[in-house]
């Protein structure tokens, strides 16, 4: 008789069943906790998924009926290989939003990863993933694969549809630089702050001119903001210059909703080694320089914190799973254990933490509800 108060399978009731009723031998929610239990505590493949299964199947026990046991390894294939990986996106995305703290201010990065090792018919050769990352918070908010013959660029319309923007400050680099992109973050009632950079041409131009003609007036009737930080540490010194002009003229007329344009100048040395770069944003989002400088840095957090995460705690790139829809649907897997592990504000690494959660089932049972009670 199920005991635990982990009731997570709540998220997914509603989410298509791709099997025939005779081939139900297990419930779809029963499958899908399994799977994620087991990720959490270090399996990365169908086989470590089902002898995690029986090795913790009276514990399971606790809060999933399993009238017929453990799945085998090739139903778990099955299942994933032909869930529609859309359908439980939003399954997964509701649940995020919901363990997502209330803010006055949500940034969501959205940024693309490649799965090395998992061959598909895309533009980088491989599965590759575009995930949303809510960085305050440390959790998947969203993800889409990249079709077959298609760039993460089309991608990037399909996540943002899953998503509640309302109130949040999209980022995403150059490539996500597009003028559709811009208007259905505006139109989902977000805003965007895009990196600009040559791929959109006479938008950098323009930016650039703004900030051309503003210093070369020392910034005389220019609404601005500025801000600058240093910092070192072993070695590295590094001065960030942070300046804004709000309401700039002279930008193409087809970017929505324009209310700033961003430069970002960093002076770096390493090791007696300099080196200086300017980098433009465009923004519907008229913050602070402090503030719109914390989100384009914070952006980066969809790397440091998710992607090279993935890499070393969960080795992705080392993962072929690429059949049907099963890559996409266990890399979205892994992201959610990735993010509820993050959660623990405990000391230890994300691969030690999985260790512990395999070990401990009172942890695990933590991990599973995003450490409310910590």
């Amino acid at each position: 008789m199920p005991t635990q108060d982990v009731s997570i399978a709540r998220y997914f009731a509603g989410l298509p069943d791709p099997r025939v009723d005779r081939t139900k031998k297990h419930s779809l929610g029963d499958i899908l906790v399994i799977t994620l239990c087991a990720v959490i505590c270090g399996a990365d493949s169908w086989a470590e998924v089902e002898t995690f299964g029986k090795a913790k199947l009276a514990w399971l026990r606790t809060f999933l009926a399993l009238p017929n046991g453990i799945p085998s390894h090739d139903t778990f294939h099955r299942v994933f290989a032909r869930l529609d990986p859309a359908a439980f996106g939003r399954c997964v995305a509701a649940w995020m939003a919901a363990a997502c703290d209330a803010a006055d201010l949500r940034h969501v990065a959205i940024d693309g990863k490649a799965c090395r090792s998992a061959p598909r018919a895309t533009f980088s050769g491989c599965l590759h993933l575009v995930s949303a990352w809510a960085a305050e918070n440390r959790l998947i908010l969203g993800q889409q694969a990249v079709a077959d013959g298609s760039h993460e660029i089309a991608a990037v319309p399909e996540l943002l549809r899953v998503l509640d923007l309302k109130g949040a400050v999209v980022t995403l680099d150059a490539a996500g630089c597009q003028k559709a992109i811009a208007s259905q973050i505006r139109h989902q009632g977000g805003d965007y702050l895009l990196a600009v950079k040559g791929n959109q041409p006479a938008l950098h131009r323009a930016v650039r001119a703004a900030f051309d003609r503003a210093c070369g007036a020392d910034f005389a009737g220019v609404e601005h903001d500025t801000h600058e930080a240093v910092e070192g540490g072993h070695g590295r010194h590094e001065e960030r210059y942070v300046t804004v002009i709000y309401g700039p003229q002279g930008l193409p007329p087809e970017w929505p909703d324009v209310a700033a344009v961003v430069l970002v100048g960093r002076e770096r040395e390493v090791k007696g080694e300099r080196a200086d770069a300017a980098h433009y944003y465009v923004t519907s989002h008229a913050g602070t320089a402090a503030q719109l400088g914390g989100l384009i840095r914070r952006h980066w957090a969809v790397e440091n914190e998710l992607h090279w995460c993935l890499d070393v705690a969960f080795r992705e790139d080392a993962n072929r799973t690429a059949a049907g829809h099963g890559g996409a649907n266990l890399g979205l897997i892994r992201r959610v254990a990735a993010s509820l592990l993050q959660q623990d504000a405990g000391e230890g690494s994300v691969k030690a933490k999985r260790l512990k959660a395999a070990l401990d089932g009172d942890y695990l049972v933590q991990a599973l509800r995003g450490f409310a009670e910590d």
